[in-house]
């Protein structure tokens, strides 16, 4: 199997899907739903409708999920992934099912369609931005994620081709300005660290100087994050520490947007994390139509 033909959702468990699809049913509808009175149990079609030309898709398995839990089956006209558009608006699946059923899955469904899509689609956009400014390091997403939401919107980012970073803090160790000040000093805090994790972690230190870098490569960390540094700054700093330590990964963050990536790529550095992937993020409009039975002739 080659690498392009990877499928970013054969890393969801299904149970995850099953457990994520219940919760956001129950979270919508604790009790009665009274409207449902109004449609009935007959059986419908609606379309997914994207109204916004150039969008990723992604969350179609959590989309999926959620009707597969109310009996309601999803056909896909477009895949995970691809660009939709240019038409201004596009039927991108086709949903069937019981009418109180399909109603009771729209807004859910809709909900992580449109922040999945949202957030593959800014990805996909930072991706065609490093392209043009031929930086050949990696971009990465953090963990500024939605409480509750993070399965889908690192799922996201991996749809959107940039890199989930670490899951969660029981993931790679990082060690901000915060577990330094607490700990004493860099070296302290590298130390108690591994001292924990041992060899099957990385650790990675935030610094905001080269001193700071510099003391964490002696200390025995892996990746060190320069946090915070105008991209002048931050490129003769990177070249500093990997002139000294080039086999160590160099991550800048900190004030990094769409508008301004281009001028942290640089050659000495690994890695740009952005938070803007997931907060202040647009959504992706999608709408979803119930389309009225023909009307037969009588002849």
């Amino acid at each position: 199997m080659s690498p392009g033909s990877y499928t970013a959702a054969h890393l969801i468990p299904p149970h995850s899907l099953t457990r994520l699809a219940r919760q956001w049913l129950e979270e919508d509808t604790p009790n009665f739903d009274p409207a449902g009175v109004c449609v009935g149990s007959q059986e419908v079609e609606a379309w997914l409708l994207c109204k916004t030309p150039g969008s990723v898709l992604a969350g179609s398995p959590f989309f999926s999920a959620v009707f597969a839990e109310l009996g309601c089956t999803v056909d896909w006209i477009h895949q995970e992934g691809a660009q939709i558009g240019p038409e201004a608006i596009t039927v991108t699946a086709v949903v069937k099912g019981p009418a109180r059923c399909l109603l009771l899955g729209e807004r859910p469904a809709l909900n992580c369609l449109a922040r999945a899509s949202g957030i593959a689609t800014r990805c996909s956009q930072l991706q065609a931005m490093r392209k043009a400014a031929a930086w050949h390091g990696e971009l990465a997403g953090t963990r500024k994620t939605t409480p509750g939401f993070r399965l889908v919107e690192k799922y996201a980012m991996l749809v959107g081709g940039v890199s989930m970073h670490r899951q969660d803090l029981s993931g790679m160790v990082m060690l901000k300005d915060n577990h330094i000040w607490a700990s004493g000093s860099i070296t302290q805090a590298v130390e108690a660290a591994r001292s924990m994790c041992g060899f099957s972690s990385k650790i990675e230190v935030e610094c905001q100087s080269l001193h700071e870098a510099r003391e964490a490569a002696g200390a025995g960390a892996d990746i060190v994050m320069l946090d915070n540094l105008q991209p002048q700054d931050l490129h003769i700093a990177a070249q500093a520490f990997k002139e000294e330590f080039p086999a160590l990964l160099v991550e800048a963050s900190g004030g990094v947007t769409p508008e301004n990536l281009a001028l942290y790529c640089s050659a000495h550095v690994d890695i740009i994390s952005l938070g803007c992937i997931t907060q202040g993020c647009p959504v992706v409009d999608f709408s979803l139509k119930i389309q009225k039975p023909a009307v037969q002739c009588r002849i």
